[in-house]
C-alpha cells in the first residue's frame, strides 16, 4: 500500500474516532466504544485540528463542544463514512450470496416448480431473502422491478441474459367422467363437438396445433370458459368441465392420479415452450442472482 492509500485509511478512521466521541460526548466514552485509551482519542482529533489548521472541539471537563468548523467537519465526515458504508455494501454484495433477491414466475410454474425448491436453497444460502411474486404477466427487469423472472416461449431482443432451465411439451386432456358423457374424440376434428377450454392470451380465434401422417396444421377450437393459467384450465378439465391443452408440468400430478389422460396423442405436434431464468447478466451481476439462477439450472436438470 502506498503512502497515499494509507493516508487516506488513516483519515477515514479518525473521522470514525471523531464521530464518535462528538456523539459520545467524551473521549472515555469514545474511547470504550472504539477500543482505545481516552488519549489515544484526544490525539487523534489533535492531529485533525493539527493538519487543518482549526479547533473542531472546544475541550472540558464536563462536555465537548462543536465549534462551527467543527460542526461542517462533522457534516462531511459523517456522510463519507456513510459513502464508504455503501460502497463496501455494494461490492459485498457482488462477491458474497446476500442482499433480497425478487424473483418473478408464472403462478401455475412458480408453485408447482420453483416454491418447492426455495425451502432447499435458503438453507444453502441463509444470508439471502428470497422476495417471490407469482403472477401471469411481464415484470420489466430493466426498470428494477425483480432481479431473475421466470419466462416461458420465445424471448425478446434484449440487453438481458437468459439461461435454459427446461421445455414444456403441451397436451390436451379431459377428466374420465368427461369423455365417458361426451365421448372421446378420435382425430382433431371431433373437437367441434366439445367445450374447449382455453387460454384468454389471444384476442384471434383461438386454434390448437396438430399433425399428422401429411401435414401440420391449426384447428380452430370453442369453449365457454377462458383463464390466464394452465393451472385453472387444468383443474377445470379434471372437474368435467371440457377438454383443455395446457403445458404438461402443470397438470402431471392429476394425470398421475388418473383425474385427466391425455388424448390426441397421435395428432401431438410435438411443440415445446423453452423455459428460462432471464436477469440482467454481467460482470456486475450480484452472487445472489448467479446462485440463485445456477441452483435451478442444476435442480431442475438442464445445463446451461
Amino acid at each position: 500500500m502506498n503512502a497515499k492509500m494509507a493516508g487516506t485509511g488513516d483519515r477515514a478512521r479518525a473521522m470514525e474516532i471523531f464521530t464518535v466521541a462528538v456523539a459520545e460526548g467524551s473521549f472515555s466514552a469514545a474511547g470504550r466504544c472504539l477500543g482505545l485509551t481516552p488519549s489515544a482519542v484526544s490525539r487523534t482529533i489533535d492531529r485533525i485540528e493539527a493538519r487543518l489548521g482549526v479547533r473542531l472541539l472546544l475541550r472540558s471537563t464536563r462536555a465537548l463542544t462543536l465549534t462551527a468548523e467543527g460542526e461542517a467537519y462533522l457534516r462531511a465526515a459523517r456522510r463519507i463514512l456513510a459513502d464508504l458504508d455503501d460502497a463496501e455494501q455494494i461490492i459485498a454484495d457482488q462477491g458474497a450470496p446476500r442482499g433480497r433477491l425478487r424473483v418473478s414466475a408464472a403462478q401455475a410454474h412458480g408453485r408447482l416448480s420453483i416454491v418447492p425448491l426455495l425451502g432447499e436453497f435458503v438453507r444453502l444460502h441463509p444470508h439471502i431473502l428470497v422476495d417471490i411474486s407469482l403472477a401471469d404477466r411481464l415484470v420489466d427487469l430493466a426498470a428494477g422491478q425483480a432481479d431473475v423472472a421466470i419466462r416461458f416461449g420465445p424471448l425478446a431482443d434484449s440487453l438481458l441474459t437468459a439461461r435454459k432451465l427446461g421445455e414444456s411439451r403441451r397436451v390436451i386432456i379431459a377428466s374420465p367422467a368427461y369423455l365417458a358423457q361426451h365421448g372421446t374424440p378420435k382425430v382433431p376434428e371431433d373437437l367441434h363437438a366439445h367445450n374447449c377450454l382455453n387460454f384468454n392470451f389471444r384476442r384471434a380465434e383461438p386454434t390448437w396445433p396438430f399433425r399428422d401422417a401429411t401435414r401440420e396444421y391449426s384447428l380452430p377450437v370453442r369453449g365457454n370458459i377462458e383463464a390466464n393459467n394452465g393451472e385453472t384450465l387444468g383443474q377445470l378439465a379434471a372437474a368435467g368441465v371440457g377438454i383443455a391443452r395446457v403445458g404438461a408440468f402443470s397438470i402431471a400430478d392429476e394425470i398421475a392420479r388418473g383425474q385427466v389422460v391425455p388424448i390426441l396423442e397421435d395428432y401431438n405436434p410435438g411443440d415445446v415452450e423453452a423455459i428460462h431464468a432471464v436477469f440482467a447478466g454481467g460482470a456486475n451481476t450480484p452472487a445472489r442472482v448467479r446462485v440463485f439462477v445456477d441452483f435451478l439450472v442444476e435442480r431442475l436438470g438442464l445445463a446451461s
